[in-house]
């Protein structure tokens, strides 16, 4: 790539590097021969020393690394087996933590196993990295706001194939594997469904052997750790590296200026070019935090590279010195809160201004760092969507488009053209919410205060993209007011996903269903103009952490019935369906789904004191609050269950109602519906009429680890958002593939899983997404089907008049009284539909062979839902990469 810019003006095409100072040849493997280097022009002197670290290199050519001695020859670690690991763990727990083994507790044996492992890993990393350079492969960068990885110590060991080596080594010190798991928080780098796809992927790029990194943020403290006080969610600080991360690794030389605000200068070249220098800026440092994520059944292993803010200005000694002890850390703290919480409230302005600065503050680092990384390689900038594929996982990283046109037109001075081209071929975009909420649009006022340049760039890839749209359709200003990046009204602000799609090669909703949505409705403007950029990949799961890892019962079942070959092909568990037929495997399906009913019964004894019916129905709800997932039709069914049963009418099953997940702090009415689960559960768990027949039961701070316990014991799975809302859910795919049954609408992939796992062994009721969409174009009144509907007016009336809240009469009477008045996810709409399918579950589940047989057949039908399809149909359709060949460093 040019170290500087020729004196005369280039394109895409045309760009040529330039000799540098420090620049190394390209190696004779390469496919192109750089040219021979002139004696470097002595150096002007500089205005400031360049900073240390990369950016100091950042324009030379290096040398690409040879694989020649295999990293593990001269790494200290012994043989992968459960004497090599016992070994390794006791030379961790002197030479790192300085911990006598003869007295050491769980907590250190955690940390010296987890050394250990990381060990492993990071040979094999190496040897990864040296295999990309060596094979020249395109790479893929996956930009999310969020992680979900979960526990990383059990994934590891998994993946490793460590797992029964590992369980030896620790009963030799005394201890369980059980045990020392729990030593580990949940790292909290994400929130919801978001960030667990996005984990998925890179396990699954990993396995599959494509090379591939994920950035994102280092959050200090995640979102929050949900606590219930009194019924009410409260949020606690999710200090998750209060005794550090053991499995990060530190890049203190991989450290970037990232800067904020200050002002464009604009001046006329010598050769006449309107040039652009964004000056006087606010700059803070991003420092490398990586965790490594190793493939299962393979040598591959990649990494997340994570960003930690640093202030560029450590200590004012001068303050401190006169007594002001605050004042001399002042601005560290301040530019450090880049990375402390993931999605700081913007229900005050600091907030949205912090939330913006967190993205660009992510974006940045990363292009630097992928620019360092692909000169080593290209002679071109024009290479540049050859050998690196950038996928924006939501519209969180889209000011990376910007940011890539700034450096390749200011910094490198290509013109516009050449370097839209470049970004254009560069950049592909998932989009993963319909929800208009959800689409990011900043006020162009705090959009110029922090990234003025950005702005600027903005407004010309408006320009010539609303030039393009006049151009296709001639006087349609009503069309170009929809499709302009720029919203004028209520208050002037950048559309962030008009920008994703404009810059991106390539855009894909995340279910069949999800994406005509966007074709149809959403993006149909945009859908016209550029048909063939418009794509579907529905989303998948892991089947290494969710089936094998985090249902050892029912997995060490599947391999004792067909092999263990479905963990890296899902598709092979259709081989277990013909045995839905045989009574004697049933039995043991029966007997692996007790123990895990049996295994969340101990966790909720533990944590909230309930004592669950491991014989009933558990009717399992869990996922973020939000009105559109429809927790409140969920409740309402809870309340007429529970009236039912004063009222005499005992259910046919008994039936365990389990809750779990967190509100967003600012969303009011997310919080009294945590709020009304809490009074149900105790109105019914304090009822002796309710016993053996209702429970009803919310388990706090949902998390990867405790869903790790609570999918693989659901018998009922609720999937029962508003039609046309869930983009595709992941979720829903993690019950089936634990064999749970889905109650759900015809929403998201739920629609895909119906025609995998057949109308019989799922639980479809309620409204299409186009008959939600033409009750409300109608005019849909709520108060009709309160009237009509005996059973929902009794189950709301008891909301409302506080049958569930005898301490506060009106405590929900709000939220009744306003379902009534406006229903916008028709709630009601869908009740007795769902009433109705509730009851036929109930009757299927009375005939445990019947169920049994429809649980495995859900199983068995998961294939397509595997994260390695999606990522398979990435790389061959948006990011056009190849797997690689492992080089064998053991």
């Amino acid at each position: 790539m040019p170290s500087k810019p020729a004196s005369k003006s280039k394109s895409a095409a045309a760009s040529k590097p330039k000799s540098a100072a420090a620049a190394e040849p390209k190696p004779a493997a390469a496919p192109k021969a750089a040219p021979k280097s002139k004696p470097a022009p002595k150096a002007k002197p500089a205005a400031k020393p360049a900073p240390a670290g990369p950016a100091s290199t950042l324009r030379c050519v290096s040398a690409r690394p040879q694989p020649e001695t295999p990293v593990r020859e001269v790494a200290s670690m012994g043989p992968d087996t459960a004497d090599g690991l016992r070994a390794d763990i006791l030379r961790h727990l002197v030479s790192s933590l300085g911990s006598d083994p003869a007295y050491t507790g769980a907590r250190n044996i955690y940390r010296a196993l987890a050394l250990a492992v990381r060990d492993r890993l990071a040979a094999r990393w190496l040897e990864s990295q040296r295999t990309y350079y060596t094979q020249r492969a395109k790479r893929v960068y996956y930009l999310s706001l969020e992680y979900l990885p979960g526990r990383f110590l059990l994934s590891n060991l998994f993946n490793l194939g460590l797992y029964d080596a590992a369980e030896e080594a620790v009963a030799s010190l005394g201890a369980s594997l059980a045990e020392i798991e729990e030593m580990e928080w949940d790292a909290g780098l994400g929130n919801g469904g978001l960030g667990r796809l996005a984990s998925c992927y890179l396990d699954s790029l990993a396995t599959l052997d494509i090379p591939g990194y994920g950035y994102g943020i280092r959050y200090d403290y995640g979102i929050f750790y949900q606590v219930v006080e009194n019924g009410r969610q409260v949020e606690r600080s999710d200090n998750w590296m209060r005794f550090g991360n053991v499995w990060e690794l530190t890049r203190e030389l991989h450290l970037y200026e990232v800067r904020f605000g200050g002002r464009v200068e604009t001046w006329t070249d010598e050769r006449g070019r309107l040039r652009n220098r964004w000056t006087g800026t606010e700059n803070i440092m991003a420092m490398a935090c990586d965790i490594m994520v190793p493939g299962y059944g393979t040598d591959h292993v990649i990494n997340m590279r994570l960003w930690s803010a640093r202030s560029s200005r450590e200590f004012d000694l001068t303050h401190f010195n006169m007594g002001e002890y605050v004042a001399a850390v002042h601005d560290k703290v301040l530019s450090e809160n880049i990375s402390k919480v993931l999605y700081p409230s913007e229900e005050v302005a600091q907030g949205r201004e912090l939330r913006l600065r967190q993205q660009y503050f992510f974006v940045s680092a990363t292009l630097q760092d992928i620019l360092r990384r692909t000169r080593k390689e290209a002679s071109s900038f024009a290479e540049l969507p050859d050998l690196v594929a950038i996928q924006l996982n939501d519209t969180h990283p889209t000011v990376a488009i910007t940011e890539l046109m700034r450096i390749l037109v200011d910094e490198e001075e290509l013109d516009w053209d050449a370097a839209w081209d470049i970004c254009t071929r560069t950049f592909a975009y998932t989009n993963h919410t319909v929800l208009p909420e959800a689409l990011e649009v900043w006020p162009e006022e705090l959009f110029a205060r922090v990234l003025p340049r950005h702005l600027q760039i903005i407004f010309e890839i408006n320009r010539r993209h609303l030039d393009r749209v006049a151009e296709r359709f001639p006087g349609d200003g009503e069309r170009r007011a929809r499709m302009s990046i720029i919203r004028e009204a209520p208050v002037r602000g950048v559309r962030m996903a008009n920008l994703a799609i404009v810059g991106s090669r390539r855009v894909n909703g995340v279910s069949a269903l999800h994406s005509d949505i966007l074709k149809e409705r959403l993006f149909r403007d945009f859908h016209e103009l550029d048909g063939d950029k418009f794509t579907n990949v529905t989303n998948g799961i892991t089947p290494r952490r969710w089936l094998l890892q985090a249902n050892r019962p029912l997995s060490r079942l599947v391999d004792e019935a067909m092999g263990p070959a479905w963990v890296r092909d899902l598709g092979r568990l259709i081989e277990i369906a013909p045995l839905a037929g045989d009574a004697a495997f049933r039995d043991k399906w029966q007997a692996a789904r007790r123990a895990n009913k049996a295994r969340l019964a101990a966790y909720a004894l533990r944590k909230v004191g309930l004592v669950l019916d491991e014989d009933a129905l558990f009717d399992v709800h869990v996922k973020r609050i939000h009105e559109y997932k429809r927790q409140l039709l969920n409740l309402l069914h809870t309340a007429a269950l529970y009236l039912r049963i004063k009222n005499g009418r005992a259910p046919a099953a008994p039936r365990v109602k389990i809750f779990a997940g967190k509100a967003a702090p600012g969303y009011r009415m997310a919080k009294e519906i945590i709020l009304l689960v809490n009074h149900l559960a105790e109105t019914v768990n304090n009822d002796p009429a309710t016993r053996g027949l209702l429970q009803v039961c919310f388990l706090p701070n949902y998390c990867i680890s405790s869903a790790e316990k609570i999918i693989p014991a659901a018998d009922l799975s609720e999937q029962i958002s508003t039609a046309g809302l869930e983009a595709s859910g992941t979720g829903n795919m993690k019950f089936s593939l634990n064999g749970a049954i889905i109650i759900g609408t015809l929403d998201g992939a739920n629609i895909e899983m119906r025609d995998a796992v057949g109308d019989k062994n799922i639980f479809i009721f309620g409204l299409t997404a186009e008959e939600v969409a033409g009750q409300l174009a109608r005019g849909y009144n709520p108060w009709d089907r309160y009237a009509a509907d005996e059973e929902l007016r009794g189950a709301l009336d008891a909301i409302r008049d506080g049958a569930f809240s005898p301490g506060d009469r009106d405590l929900f009477r709000p939220l009744a009284e306003g379902l009534l008045r406006h229903d916008p996810y028709l709630v009601l709409a869908d009740y007795r539909a769902y009433a109705a399918r509730q009851e036929r579950a109930e009757a299927v589940f009375l005939d445990r062979e019947d169920w049994t047989r429809r649980s495995i057949a859900n199983t068995a039908s998961m294939g397509f839902f595997s994260s390695d399809r999606a990522v398979l149909q990435y790389a061959r359709d948006i990011w056009r990469v190849e797997p690689v060949h492992i080089l064998n460093g053991k």
